[in-house]
């Protein structure tokens, strides 16, 4: 089976460990290596710029409202040269929560976003090419926006359901061609309890059903039940309902959890469903990112 991409973040203190994980990805002929906005993803892609030679890699997501445009765009510049061509720099507006943590007074997503791009393209004239630039998207106007504007669009917490629906917002010869279609897809493998396998992955979405942007996808794709009893449990304040209320359905729409015979169906679905790019999250019911990884590699063997 075509091995997927694979997402990577550089925790605090594993940061060597994470390069020399990325070396092994591209060992073991794996498609591509994709940073989340935790941690510095820009940084990361640098260091697997210089550590590997043939797998292509970038970012899922850069927030635009943490860098200045021409910032980003030299930082990018720069990767994209190092690299020889095989970074994509994918940027998105990320949450409104985690934008205020930080103190980010963030605008409209739409246009903010149009005006960021534009502002990057036109600094490629001092900064040197650009890398491909990569839109994280969710709903149909995004989708378009990216269409017009950028070289792909990637996903995260997609329900496989509904990807058709998205994609068909894409011309066709864009999907045909080399514009990026990917999607972040949470995995947890364990053939002797599939069970504990989809608990963990109800834990990893949890933080994600909290977002009232994620929510309205998840109605828009059909979900609309299980999003009004997590929008209700959250209103009286109980959060620890919240993995009770995510049904099997939904969760096997998400994410890829079970078996590996299990995981690896799923992950054709995926492939038919029209990505092109399936990034998997890799977790695990036995330990955390370390053991996570050594699973993927015996999975994927």
């Amino acid at each position: 089976m075509q091995k997927p991409a694979v997402a990577l973040a550089a925790a605090v203190g594993r940061r060597k460990w994470t390069v020399e994980t990325a070396k092994q990805l591209e060992a073991a002929g794996f498609a591509g290596i994709y940073c989340a906005s935790f941690g510095d993803g820009m940084g990361l892609c640098l260091s697997i710029a210089h550590a590997t030679s043939t797998i292509k890699f970038g970012t899922s997501i850069i927030p635009i409202y943490y860098r200045v445009p021409f910032d980003l765009a030299q930082s990018a510049a720069y990767i994209h040269e190092i690299g020889d061509g095989r970074f994509y720099l994918g940027i998105g507006v990320s949450h409104e929560p985690a934008n205020q943590r930080i103190g980010v007074k963030t605008g409209k997503p739409l246009s903010d976003m149009r005006r960021y791009v534009e502002a990057m393209r036109a600094a490629a004239p001092q900064v040197g090419p650009l890398p491909p630039i990569v839109l994280a998207t969710l709903r149909k106007k995004m989708v378009e926006l990216a269409v017009e504007i950028a070289e792909g669009a990637v996903w995260a917490n997609a329900a496989r359901s509904h990807m058709p629906e998205s994609l068909s917002h894409i011309p066709q010869e864009k999907r045909e061609g080399d514009f990026f279609i990917g999607d972040m897809i949470p995995m947890c493998i364990d053939d002797e309890d599939p069970a504990a396998a989809a608990n963990v992955m109800r834990r990893v979405l949890t933080g994600y059903v909290m977002l009232p942007n994620y929510r309205n996808y998840w109605k828009e794709a059909g979900y609309v039940e299980e999003m009004e009893a997590i929008e209700a449990a959250l209103a009286r304040g109980d959060r620890e309902a919240l993995p009770g209320l995510m049904s099997d359905r939904w969760l096997a729409d998400c994410t890829l959890f079970g078996t590996r015979k299990q995981v690896f169906e799923g992950l054709e679905q995926w492939y038919a469903a029209g990505v092109k790019t399936p990034i998997v999250v890799p977790s695990s019911t036995k330990g955390g990112q370390v053991k996570a990884f050594e699973e993927l590699f015996a999975a994927f063997a």
